[in-house]
């Protein structure tokens, strides 16, 4: 199947929004914003490797609602990139010192992959400041070696040589059709993999792929049954990072957690399917039932 071309642009072009730096704390932060003060916060995270643009196919729908950030993690995009392995105290550490810079006491996050990781320990950790949280095909609950191998492998291998094919197969991973990696979606992602410093960014931002190191960081049994606030776990029917009896044994063990499954998606179903996604998202945010 043939898609019709598209781009960032395409996806922003209806979107009143800004793109800029903040610095929060040590951490030279990127991030897109839409939406005002005056509406609640929702903090968008995106997953290893990625960076805002993650969300541009949500930032309209939610502007509506939400003061929105869709923010470049630490090691990631155009954002700080500390020279030491980033786990995910790191990452929590990145998100706090955000949330002061932008003097937000409290928040909605929604995380996929890496940001569902962060999102899910976060809400453990500091739920005071957290509404409600979206769990999307989140990471650190499985430590799959076939999957972390061939996730460092395409990483590794876009971040050495930056072409064109190697960055297509990178993104391709992430779909459950490939034609859904766009030329302008390939653009946007090698300018940020072909930064000087993005080599060794990327062995940092990888340590979570390391054994031994994402076992300490893992998301146990006991961190989901201890996640006292609204959320919502959500997956699809083609993630490569796991099955869909993952999201279920995930769901079973935070406290009244809501489940949604999205068909034929893969790793980014608020990109691959905005409409679904942005309805179901929005449904439980705003706590419509």
């Amino acid at each position: 199947m043939t898609r019709p071309y598209t781009s960032v642009w395409d996806d922003l072009n209806q979107v009143e929004f800004s793109q800029g730096f903040i610095q929060a704390g040590p951490y030279r932060t990127r991030y897109l914003h839409a939406g005002d003060d005056s509406k609640p916060t929702l903090i968008l995270l995106h997953g290893i490797t990625g960076h805002a643009e993650a969300y541009v196919r949500n930032l309209r729908s939610h502007a509506e609602h939400f003061n929105v950030w869709a923010i470049d993690f630490i090691g990631h995009g155009y954002s700080a990139k500390p020279d030491h392995p980033l786990e995910i105290k790191h990452y929590i550490d990145h998100v706090l010192h955000l949330m002061d810079a932008t003097g937000v006491e409290k928040a909605s996050f929604s995380g996929e992959s890496l940001g569902g990781w962060v999102t899910a320990q976060f809400a453990h950790d500091h739920p005071d400041k957290v509404e409600r949280i979206v769990l999307n095909t989140m990471g650190g609950t499985m430590a799959n070696p076939q999957v972390m191998e061939r996730l460092y492998t395409l990483s590794m291998e876009a971040a050495k040589d930056p072409s064109w094919e190697r960055v297509k197969a990178r993104l391709e991973w992430l779909m459950a059709d490939p034609n859904m990696v766009t030329d302008d979606l390939i653009r946007t992602r090698q300018a940020i993999f072909q930064q000087p410093d993005w080599l060794k960014a990327c062995e940092m931002n990888m340590a979570l792929q390391d054994l031994e190191t994402r076992k300490r960081n893992m998301i146990t049994d006991a961190t989901l049954q201890g996640i006292t606030v609204p959320t919502m776990v959500l997956w699809t029917t083609k993630d490569p990072s796991g099955p869909v009896d993952e999201a279920e044994r995930i769901a079973s063990h935070i406290p009244g957690a809501k489940l949604a499954v999205m068909e034929n998606c893969g790793h980014w179903p608020q990109y691959e399917d905005p409409d679904t996604f942005n309805k179901l998202h929005l449904d439980f945010l705003l706590d419509r039932s």
